[in-house]
């Protein structure tokens, strides 16, 4: 799945992405509406990571959707 269907697929994702960060708010996901930097900011913001380790989650959710 690339990250065009992702934002396409914003809101029956949402919950996916709730599991998978857990800090994030349901106002940081709406925020969000899928667009990948945005994403990247809240998530780096809430967990208090670097930049290259955000990118490495988003890109390990991404290959777990496209496991599925």
């Amino acid at each position: 799945m690339n990250w065009n269907t992702i934002e396409g697929r914003w809101k029956e994702l949402k919950g996916n992405v709730r599991e998978h960060w857990g800090k994030l708010t349901d106002d940081d996901i709406e925020e969000a509406k899928g667009k990948r930097d945005v994403l990247l900011g809240k998530i780096q913001a809430k967990y208090g990571i670097a930049k290259e380790e955000a990118e490495k989650q988003i890109d390990q959710w991404v290959d777990k959707l496209n496991s599925k």
